[in-house]
């Protein structure tokens, strides 16, 4: 098993986008910490609504994993680090 298979176990669930499904461009953080992301179509969502959005296959390339009681989003693991959402621009966006 490699890295990604092993990485992609310990997610919650990877749901099947839809095909007008969004994709996350830019994260909304205050004080260091992601609040919510902007959208492909330029909106902006909180993270427990994004994570919903995802659940309804609204939000494409994304998994689900948790933390104690939180659920966020991650990267489904792949070869191209590009796409990771800790790599994509930030904004401080009201919301």
């Amino acid at each position: 098993m490699d890295k990604n298979e092993l990485v992609k176990n310990t997610l919650d669930s990877i749901p099947k986008a839809n095909d007008n499904a969004k994709r996350i461009v830019g994260l909304v953080k205050e004080s260091g910490r992601v609040v919510g992301y902007k959208l492909s179509d330029e909106s902006i969502v909180k993270k427990t609504e994004a994570v919903s959005m995802a659940k309804q296959g609204l939000i494409s390339n994304v998994a689900i994993a948790h933390r104690g009681d939180n659920e966020y989003l991650k990267s489904i693991p792949n070869s191209n680090e590009n796409d990771n959402l800790g790599n994509l621009p930030s904004t401080s966006a009201k919301m």
